[in-house]
C-alpha cells in the first residue's frame, strides 16, 4: 500500500481511514500487506525501528537522501520515508494559506524512494496499490524507467481514485524533475492542458484502476463529474472498477465506544437519548428536549454542500430542530457560519477544527446527520451515522446514492432520507420528511433499527480488492509474455 496518509499516523480525510482499515482486513485474511507513507512532522516516531539509513533519490539534476523506518500496527508492517526538507514541515500537503509550492518535488521523491527502497530490501510485492495523485507516478516509473529492470518485471499496479478533484497539477516547466523522457509529456501521457497531471499517470499507466463506489465510477466517466479526465477514464473503462468503501466497526461501534457519554446498542436505544442530553449540555444549547438534533461532521468546503446549508440556514432555523456542526475548511464558510451562530445561539453550535472525541459524541448524540454533498466519491460519515442509529439526510450522489435508501413508512424499508437536485427546496424537503417521521416514535425506532442493522464491514470489500489484485497480476504477466 503506497499512500500519502494512513490513520492513525497522518490524516486529512477518509483516505487515511480507508487505507488503514483495508490493510488490516487484508492482513486478517492472510495476506502480507505492507504500508508505506511519508514521515510527516505530525508523525511522532515513537517505537519506530530503522530499516534503511540512506537511499539516494534523483530529483532532476540533484540527489536527495531518504531514510526509512518502520513500526508494526494491526498486523501490518508500516514503513515511513523520511526527508527533513520535504516532510518536516507544517501540514501534509499545505497550510491554511495554500498548498506547499514544491508538492510535485515532494511526491516525485516519495514515489522514487518507494521503488528504490523495495529493491534495497529485496522485497518484491505482487502488487503495489497506489492511492490518489501523490502516488500516481509509481505506475509511470514502472512502465518507463524500470520497464527493463527484472526486479520489477512482475510487480503489478492498482491505482485507486479517492477523489478525482484532487489531481496533482503542476507547471509544465517542472517536468524535468520527474526524470522521465519528454515523450511522456503528451495528451496520451502526463500532459493535461499544458500542465503535468500526477493523477493522470495513475489512470493511464496502471494495470487496473478503481474508485471508491459504484455510482462514482459511473459519474466520473461523464463531463459533469469527470473533472476533464472523463475521456481518459472512458478510454480505460475495461480495467476500471468501483468498490464501495467499508467501515471499521472496531473503531465505530456505539456498544464499545469509549468516547461517548453512554454506550448503547439495539437493545438499549434509550441510552442514545442520554448521549443527546449530555451533548446538548456540553454544547450549551437550549434544553429543548423535544426537538431533533441534527449533526454534521465535515470539511467545510464547496464539495460538501456547505453553500447549500448556509443558504438554507434561516429556513432551517424556522423548523423545530437544533444543529451542531464540527469541521474546518474554507474561510468564507467559517465567516458565514460564525455569523449564523451569532444569530441563532440557542439553536446552532459551530465547532471549528477536527476533534475526534467530539465527532464520536455528535454521531452518538444526534438524531439526524446531514450530508448535502455536491458530489461524494463514497463517504464514511453516513456509514458511521447508520451504525450509531443517527439517520442520514443525503444528496443522491456517489457513495451516498449507493448506501442510503429513502425510508418508506408503508413498507418500513430504507435507512435515511434522500434528495436529488442540488437546491434549497429539495434539501429542505428531505429534512422536513425526516422531522415528520421523527415525531412518529414507533416509525422512528424502526428506522433506527434498519440503520443499525446495515452491514458495511470491510470483509466483503477486501475480497473484492483481492480479485482486482489477481486481475492486475494477470494483466502484468500478460504484458511481459513474449509475442
Amino acid at each position: 500500500m503506497a499512500a500519502p496518509e494512513v490513520a492513525p499516523f497522518a490524516k486529512t480525510g477518509g483516505l487515511a481511514e480507508v487505507v488503514a482499515a483495508l490493510s488490516k482486513t487484508l492482513a486478517g485474511l492472510g495476506h502480507d500487506v505492507r504500508i508505506i507513507l511519508p514521515r510527516y512532522q505530525v508523525v511522532k516516531p515513537s517505537g519506530f525501528n530503522p530499516v534503511v539509513e540512506k537511499i539516494w533519490v534523483e530529483i532532476g539534476s540533484k540527489r536527495e537522501k531518504a531514510t526509512v523506518k518502520a513500526t508494526l500496527t494491526q498486523n501490518n508492517l508500516v514503513y515511513f520515508v523520511e526527508n527533513e526538507r520535504y516532510f518536516n514541515r507544517e501540514g501534509l500537503y499545505g497550510t491554511p494559506y495554500g498548498d506547499h509550492q514544491d508538492n510535485d518535488e515532494r511526491f516525485i521523491f516519495f514515489s522514487k524512494a518507494i521503488l528504490a527502497f523495495l529493491k534495497t530490501i529485496d522485497y518484491q510485492p505482487d502488487v503495489i496499490h497506489c492511492h490518489d495523485w501523490q502516488t500516481g507516478l509509481i505506475p509511470v516509473y514502472l512502465t518507463t524507467l524500470y520497464h527493463k529492470d527484472p526486479f520489477y518485471s512482475q510487480c503489478a499496479t492498482l491505482f485507486t481514485i479517492h477523489n478525482l478533484a484532487y489531481q496533482g497539477l503542476f507547471p509544465a516547466d517542472r517536468f524535468n524533475l520527474t526524470g522521465l523522457s519528454q515523450d511522456e509529456f503528451t495528451t496520451e501521457g502526463l500532459e493535461f492542458y499544458n500542465k503535468i497531471s500526477f493523477i493522470k499517470g495513475g489512470l493511464i499507466y496502471s494495470d487496473i484502476i478503481n474508485t471508491v463506489s459504484r455510482s462514482y465510477l459511473e459519474e466520473i466517466q461523464t463531463p459533469e463529474y469527470g473533472m476533464g479526465l472523463d475521456g481518459a477514464l472512458r478510454s480505460r473503462r475495461e480495467v476500471l472498477y468501483g468498490i464501495n468503501n467499508g467501515l471499521d466497526y472496531s473503531e465505530w461501534a456505539p456498544a464499545k465506544d469509549s468516547f461517548i457519554f453512554k454506550r448503547y446498542d439495539l437493545n438499549s436505544l434509550k441510552l442514545k437519548k442520554k448521549n443527546k442530553d449530555c451533548l446538548l449540555d456540553e454544547l450549551r444549547l437550549t434544553d429543548e428536549r423535544g426537538l431533533p438534533l441534527i449533526g454534521m461532521v465535515s470539511r467545510l468546503i464547496w464539495q460538501k454542500g456547505i453553500d447549500l446549508l448556509v443558504s438554507a440556514m434561516d429556513d432551517l432555523m424556522h423548523l423545530p430542530l437544533q444543529i451542531v456542526i464540527l469541521g474546518k475548511g474554507e474561510r468564507q464558510y467559517h465567516d458565514l457560519l460564525i455569523e449564523m451562530a451569532k444569530r441563532y445561539p440557542q439553536r446552532l453550535s459551530i465547532n471549528f477544527g477536527y476533534d475526534n472525541i467530539l465527532a464520536h459524541k455528535i454521531y452518538a448524540g444526534s438524531d439526524i446527520f446531514l450530508m448535502p454533498s455536491r458530489y461524494e466519491p463514497c463517504g464514511l460519515a453516513q456509514l458511521i451515522s447508520l451504525r450509531y442509529g443517527t439517520i442520514p439526510v443525503v444528496r443522491a450522489t456517489g457513495g451516498l446514492k449507493d448506501s442510503i435508501l429513502e425510508f418508506d413508512p408503508q413498507n418500513l424499508t430504507g435507512n435515511g432520507f434522500v434528495f436529488s437536485r442540488y437546491c434549497i427546496e429539495e434539501f429542505l424537503g428531505a429534512i422536513k420528511r425526516a422531522i415528520s417521521i421523527y415525531k412518529e416514535k414507533v416509525l422512528w425506532r424502526r428506522l433506527m433499527t434498519n440503520a443499525m442493522r446495515e452491514d458495511f464491514s470491510w470483509n466483503r470489500r477486501a475480497e473484492e480488492y483481492v480479485k482486482l489484485y489477481k486481475e492486475a497480476i494477470s494483466k502484468k504477466l500478460g504484458k511481459n509474455q513474449p509475442n
